[in-house]
């Protein structure tokens, strides 16, 4: 199959999608209600100071799946610091289910921040956090990983972006029509900002989380956004981090951030917003 990845500024921005995608999928809707809100509340804001923030994912009481391009500054690539790192669970216009800082920080090292939106790096573009306080199961309940075999159908994404940062919004019929080599192709709206949201698979009742969303660009002329095939880089992971739990601190690789604006590379990808960016 012919796999050619071209990732713009105006590929984020501009087009649209297959016009049978159109026809088929569910507009991208705020979840302005407090009850519609209710269900997604283990889907939160990640915010790193001077930097902007992504969309990550509460999986257990103490942490947190996203995207792994989402640790790194967007402007030096290099690590951020867990401690200028905060989730707040189902912000909804200045208002948390939870909130809780970062104490670990594991981006997958299949990884290479600087490399751009390339099929290894959004194959392995993941990350977990560690939160310094777990969030108990009678206040948020974490979501589960699909583990199931990869069958294309339709999937649902929920994720904060450019001009909705202060409110989720969700998209409950998008579709994954394709993977290659480990990467998942979607046609589901996402933007900056939007990196490291969980797409839901529904298969089971409850959302499992089925893939992360990466990056978006355009795939033999359409635009698409990319996610990679979840469990094993997960177990990875989770191995990861308790192999550095006792050393948290060298695993973080703390470093000074340079002080950072949204932006895109000729790569691309729904990289860190600003509140309220543009």
């Amino acid at each position: 199959m012919r796999f050619v990845l071209t990732l713009t500024f105006m590929a984020l921005l501009g087009g649209t999608g297959p016009v049978e995608a159109q026809q088929r999928n569910t507009s991208l809707t705020g979840l302005g209600g407090a009850n519609e809100a209710l269900v997604w509340q283990a889907v939160g804001r990640l915010d790193a100071d001077s930097v902007g923030f992504c969309t990550a994912t509460l999986i257990a009481p103490d942490l947190l799946l996203t995207a792994a391009h989402c640790v790194y500054s967007p402007t030096s690539n290099t690590p951020l610091k867990a401690e200028d790192l905060t989730f707040r669970a189902g912000l909804r216009n200045g208002t948390s289910a939870a909130e809780r800082q970062i104490v670990q920080i594991e981006a997958h090292p299949g990884y290479t921040p600087g490399q751009g939106s390339t099929v290894e790096n959004i194959r392995h573009d993941v990350a977990l956090l560690r939160l310094k306080t777990p969030i108990p199961t009678h206040m948020l309940d974490p979501f589960v990983l699909f583990d199931e075999r990869f069958a294309k159908g339709p999937v649902s994404v929920v994720s904060y972006g450019r001009g909705r940062a202060e409110l989720p919004s969700r998209q409950a019929v998008c579709r994954m029509f394709d993977h290659y080599q480990g990467v998942v192709l979607m046609d589901c709206d996402v933007t900056f900002g939007s990196s490291g949201a969980p797409v839901f698979s529904h298969k089971n009742g409850r959302g499992q989380i089925v893939s992360v969303v990466s990056s978006v660009g355009r795939f033999e002329g359409k635009k698409v956004s990319f996610g990679m095939v979840l469990p094993r880089l997960v177990a990875d992971l989770k191995r990861q981090m308790r192999a550095n739990a006792q050393n948290p601190l060298a695993s973080a690789r703390r470093i000074t951030i340079n002080s950072g604006v949204s932006r895109t590379t000729s790569t691309g990808g729904a990289k860190f917003v600003r509140p309220g960016g543009s």
